[in-house]
This record gives structure tokens, sequence and C-alpha cells, in this order.
């Protein structure tokens, strides 16, 4: 590893407050009796489970020696080594030595959100309830509105998707993953960084016109919260850049705006349309539900960011503190999901626009 990198990281981690606990790697190898229990990998590394000696069950995550890792490990203990939140994943420790480069998380005992919806055959899992999906969305929503509103300095997390939101032993929901997250002063109006993310659930300003701002987190979180609604990707990434067709969210606006919310529902989740009240109560409730989920969610992927609200609105919204728009907006596809040529984009704030 280059030195001077090694050096810069430890500079880092010196002034970094509320550390969590720094591992050694025979200790870690010990924890996951010699990483022997694989869980699976991702775009930087593979996690593995583990126990601390204290019983806890922990996710460790080795990272892969890239420069993409090493400014992953960076980004994670800076930007939630020192925060706590029911709906964030739990930073318990990490290691830095040599060329070792590990995170230890909570284990989240239900994996991630896109095992429920997306996936088929061996790997299915049972169909996620109606309820359970709501309260998934709004412990996303609270999470992102505590990164963006309650930390000292606001964070960014700029990959939120169904693969980065955890569920618990209660199926609730935590964010994860802040590989690609920043933090942002709240007096600073601009910072640089790489263009990077999922297709699928990037910002269109992102793409076409290099700004980002917490908006882009809204925009990600509203189109995954079409994705809870239907259980299906909004995008078939085969399609993308040649068709419209397959394309959820902008079917959904249209459903929206013919009062007909119901046709966008996971077939999965069959309604009952019983004459016995109270099935008949339990789908009105669904539906309503749905309803609001549906406009928060178009709302939120506006094509226009200043028109996005915030996430404390959104949780309002979904709690019903917060009156749901009125307009369904205009959803385009863009087809657009790639790095612009500069490779790099400015991170703006907006003021929130209250009257929509």
């Amino acid at each position: 590893m280059d030195p001077e990198l090694k050096l810069a990281e430890e500079e880092l981690l010196g002034v970094l407050p509320m550390l969590p606990t720094r591992y050694s790697y025979r200790e870690l190898t010990r924890i996951t009796q010699g990483f022997s229990k694989h869980l699976g990998s991702g775009g930087f590394g593979s996690v593995y489970e583990g126990v601390l000696p204290d019983g806890r069950r922990v996710a460790v995550k080795n990272l892969e020696m890239m420069s993409q890792g090493q400014k992953e490990f960076l980004a994670e203990i800076a930007t939630i080594g020192g925060i706590s939140h029911v709906n964030i994943v739990n930073l318990y420790g990490f290691c830095l030595e040599k060329k070792h480069r590990l995170l230890v998380y909570e284990y989240m005992e239900n994996g991630s959100l896109d095992k429920w919806l997306f996936c088929r055959g061996e790997q299915r899992r049972q169909v996620m309830s109606w309820e359970t999906r709501y309260n998934v969305t709004l412990g996303t929503a609270r999470g992102l509105a505590y990164l963006h509103e309650e930390c000292p300095k606001p964070i960014l997390h700029f990959d939120v998707k169904p693969q980065n939101i955890l569920l618990d032993g209660n199926l609730d929901a935590k964010l994860a993953d802040f590989g690609l997250a920043k933090l942002v002063a709240r007096d600073q109006s601009s910072v640089m960084t790489a263009v990077r993310g999922t297709p699928g659930y990037i910002a269109p300003e992102w793409v076409s016109q290099s700004i980002v701002s917490k908006k882009c987190d809204v925009y990600s979180f509203g189109m995954m919260a079409l994705e809870l609604v239907s259980g299906r990707k909004n995008v078939e990434l085969g399609m993308m850049g040649s068709s419209e067709d397959g394309y959820f969210p902008k079917w959904a606006a249209k459903k929206a705006r013919e009062g007909k919310v119901a046709d966008l529902i996971d077939r999965r989740l069959a309604m009952n349309g019983s004459a016995d009240q109270n099935e008949a109560g339990a789908d009105a409730v669904i539906l309503e539900q749905v309803q609001t989920m549906v406009r928060v969610a178009l709302s939120c992927i506006h094509e226009k960011p200043e028109m996005r609200p915030s996430m404390t609105m959104v949780c309002g919204m979904l709690e019903g503190t917060i009156a749901l728009p009125t307009k369904i907006p205009a959803v385009s596809y863009t087809g657009r999901d790639k790095v612009s040529a500069s490779g790099t984009v400015e991170v703006v704030q907006y003021s929130e626009i209250q009257g929509r």
C-alpha cells in the first residue's frame, strides 16, 4: 500500500471524534472463525458473519485493496462512526492494519430489502406484508431525515436503494453502506465529488448537470418507495436508453392521476375484496396508505430538485401530519444513468419550497 495514503488514513482517524472500537486483524480472524461464514459480496469487498466476545453477532466487511475501497473505508468511519439512530446500521468497529481494511457492523438477521422484493426461485423469501412495507418506507425516511437535518454536519448518502436497506429481526429498516456518503458543512454551498451511484436511482440533475444535493437522496428514496409498492424494479436495465417500456414510475403517475392506485400494488399482496366489514376496512386502510406512498414517492422524483420535499417533510406526509401534494408531477424517462463527461459533480443546498 502507498505509505503516504496509509499515513493520511491514520491522520484522519486521529482527528475523528467518537471513533468505534479498533480491532486487530488477528482479533477479527478469531471473531469470524477464520472468515468461514460468507454472507455475501458487494462492489467493494466481501462480508462475513462473526461473534464478538460479548456475544453480539456482527457482519464484518473485508474491503478490497483498491483506491475505491480505501475511500469507502474512510467514508464509512467518517460518516457513521460517531452517530447513532434506530434506522441507521451501527458501526461497532474497524481494522486498519498493514494491507487490511475491515469494518464491523451489527448483524441484521433478515438481510437486505432487495432480497424480499425481487428475488425469485431458491432465494425467494416470504411475501412482505403491506404493513411491513409501509414501516420500512417510514423507517428509511426517518433515517435519511436524521442524516440530512439532525447530524452536526449533514450527511448525504448518495446510494439509497433496496440493497442498502437492511432489516433486523423485527423487519425494521436500517440504512447501510455509506461508502459513497459525503459530509457537508451547514454553511457550505458546494463540494466536488466523483459521479457514482446505481442506475435507476440516480437523480437526473446529477447526470445531466453535474449538480447534486440532499435532493438526490430524496429522489433515490422516491424510486425505492415505488418499488416497495409494486414489488418490481422501476427500470429494466436491459431496456435502459432504448425504450420507456417497463418504466414503472411513468405508469404509476398515470394511474395516480386516474385514481387507480390499486393497479400499482404488488400482485403478491392479494386484496381481499371481501364483504366482511373487518376485511373490507383493512383493504381501505391499505389503499389509503398506497395512495399516500405513491403521491409521496412521485413528489420525491420530481424532475426539478427544488420541487422535491425534504426528508423531514416526507416523514410528516407518511405520518399524516403534513398534507400530501395536490398535484402529481409529470414523469419522464431519460435513459441517461451514466457518468457526466467531467467526472465530477457539484453539491449544492437548495432552499425548501413549501407551497406546491
